[in-house]
């Protein structure tokens, strides 16, 4: 029966990669190991439960647009250019050095070249799952180390974009010279331009009004559905209409609602399936793996691995050493390029498509990245023992401090390495922008504190930039809307909508975020209070509260009370009103307009 092909392909793959994908993360190991044991567990090459093949590649295509339209989603110009000196010309050697190693290797192993190009492409990219992750669990993402590394990424993600574009022009082209393989890259250049030149120009004008009317609505399903029908219309205009890569269609649309007022309500609202269709993606890499890779191309599969483990890492130190950089940010940026990972899939699938590379060759590639994922975090350990011989050391002293490019001189670094990120400057997030909110923020802003708003409203974006505050367009319940909006380093965060859905989860997210923050929460009814500083809130002002203070403060002035009186009576009835174990309870119905 084959009507429920996909229902079970989607049953068992998710389920092994849920099952794998724990154990690994249990083991601190990546969970993209975990997705291509799955993989293999599920494939055609072990016992048991097998999927169907041709539905799971198929829905992996999802996850192949969805991975390229987030990488998009998170280009930024401005990171790359506070690291450009070192991550620019870095990340051009690295790959060209990886590409070029890979290229000669495969060549020697009696390769075609089409087989040898292909492969010294897949290899010259790292995993941004796995950096983060290996960084992440260092500490070193937030710091002057992790910019570079995400500087880097960018990079890379710029080349394997490219790289994705030119590969399909290559097939067919037997015996080709280097004048025809100019002609090839010649028209894949031409289409490149044309398709980027109409999807800024047209989508940069027309994409962000859309989305603005959907976002009116206030329906999260409506802004799903558009978003999920640009990415993948767009991908499919580049496939059909230009005749190059679908992720070249979804990497631009990323970029366009990257730039835009929604691109944190894109990745927190938009893509619900991204992670599921990215994992399955892996599982379906994973189903072409073949264990006889070991046995029939033992010596292909060694000399893959040094290229990825230690050939790549090399290069990528070595190049941040020579422009100045001091060896134990080199050592952790570049060891934790020692391993291949989605790029890498996705030009392996594509050149199997396009008829450039065999089976095996898509076998040695799945059997490296896991040896390489799941060994590249222990690299991370060898940093300090490193970093302290190099200090004992006369000869090699000089590599552990900033030097200009290209000598042993000291150098205060100007590249922007040590400048603590945009995010910092905003001290306080206020979530609302209400006549609380705007007026917490005006007062703020007043007292020289940077204030960023979260506002789920877009209308209410030009009045917010026009009082000269950052905004962040959002739903503060999501993790990444608080991220982007800087609460993992602002100083306070102010919750100045009382009807604000799930405030609980709001707070123990900020709390995970910066466990230092300072927590402000309006709140409706002197009943939650109690709730809301359990889960983690510094300070509760109940409007019952407030109004009743108020209106005492009136009264004991009229009367002719002292400010110290009236101070001290405000003091007795806080406190009285906060411990009152008879404070109503706000009804399931009742609702506060911020």
């Amino acid at each position: 029966m084959h009507e429920f092909d996909i229902i079970t392909t989607l049953a068992g793959g998710f389920t092994a990669a849920l099952i794998f994908g724990y154990i690994c993360h249990r083991i601190r190991i990546s969970p993209i190991v975990g997705f291509l044991v799955a993989g293999i567990v599920v494939g055609p090459t072990t016992p048991g439960f097998t999927a169907n093949g041709q539905i799971a590649a198929q829905l992996a295509e999802i996850g192949v647009v969805l991975l390229l339209f987030d990488v998009g989603l998170h280009f930024d110009l401005q990171e790359l250019g506070r690291v450009r000196r070192i991550a620019l010309p870095g990340a051009l050697l690295q790959c060209t050095g990886s590409f070029l190693a890979t290229f000669l290797m495969m060549l020697w192993f009696a390769s075609s070249w089409q087989e040898a190009l292909s492969m010294g492409i897949a290899m010259s990219f790292a995993s941004t799952v796995v950096v983060t992750r290996v960084l992440s669990d260092v500490n070193q993402l937030q710091t002057p180390t992790g910019n570079l590394a995400i500087g880097w990424l960018i990079v890379q993600d710029v080349l394997a974009v490219l790289a994705l574009v030119l590969l399909p022009n290559l097939k067919g082209i037997e015996g080709a010279s280097w004048f025809s393989l100019i002609g090839v890259l010649e028209i894949a250049a031409l289409k490149i331009a044309i398709l980027i030149a109409a999807v800024m120009f047209l989508g940069g004008r027309l994409i962000p009004r859309i989305l603005h009317r959907v976002a009116e609505t206030r329906s999260r399903e409506l802004f799903t559905l558009t978003i999920l029908v640009i990415v993948l219309g767009l991908a499919l205009v580049s496939a059909k209409g230009f005749g190059v890569s679908m992720a070249l269609g979804a990497f631009l649309a990323g970029v366009v609602i990257g730039q835009s007022d929604f691109s944190v309500r894109a990745t927190t609202d938009a893509l619900p399936m991204r992670d599921a269709f990215a994992a399955l993606f892996f599982v379906s890499v994973g189903m072409l793996f073949d264990p006889v890779v070991f046995f029939e191309t033992p010596g292909l599969f060694g000399a893959v691995l040094f290229v990825a483990m230690v050939l790549t890492p090399a290069l990528a130190i070595g190049t941040m050493l020579l422009l100045g950089l001091p060896l134990k940010n080199a050592l952790r940026v570049g060891l934790s390029f020692a391993q291949i990972g989605e790029f890498s899939f996705i030009v392996a699938n594509l050149a199997k498509r396009s008829g450039l590379i065999s089976d095996s060759l898509e076998h040695v590639l799945v059997a490296v990245s896991i040896f390489s994922i799941a060994l590249s975090p222990m690299l991370q350990w060898s940093v300090e023992p490193i970093l302290g011989f190099a200090r004992q050391s006369t000869t090699l002293r000089w590599l552990t401090v900033s030097r200009k490019p290209l000598t042993s001189q000291p150098a205060i670094p100007t590249d922007g390495l040590d400048l603590e990120d945009p995010a910092s400057e905003f001290r306080t997030v206020v979530v609302g922008y209400g006549p609380v909110g705007r007026t917490a923020a005006k007062l703020l802003d007043e007292n020289g504190i940077h204030a960023t708003i979260i506002e789920m409203n877009p209308g209410s974006m030009e009045p917010i930039r026009s009082a000269g505050h950052r905004v962040v367009l959002g739903d503060a319940i999501h993790i990444e809307t608080l991220k982007r909006a800087g609460v993992d380093k602002a100083q306070s965060l102010i919750l100045s909508a009382s009807n604000i859905a799930q405030t609980t989860d709001v707070i123990r997210m900020a709390r995970l975020l910066n466990p230092s923050i300072q927590i402000l929460v309006r709140s409706a009814y002197v009943g939650n209070c109690e709730v809301l500083l359990q889960s983690g809130a510094d300070h509760v002002i109940a409007e019952e509260s407030e109004v009743a203070l108020a209106m005492a403060e009136t009264i004991l002035r009229d009367l002719g009370a002292t400010a110290e009186q009236i101070d001290q009576q405000r003091a007795k009835l806080r406190s009285e009103l906060h411990q009152d174990p008879q404070a109503p309870k706000p009804s399931s119905s009742s609702k506060d307009a911020p």
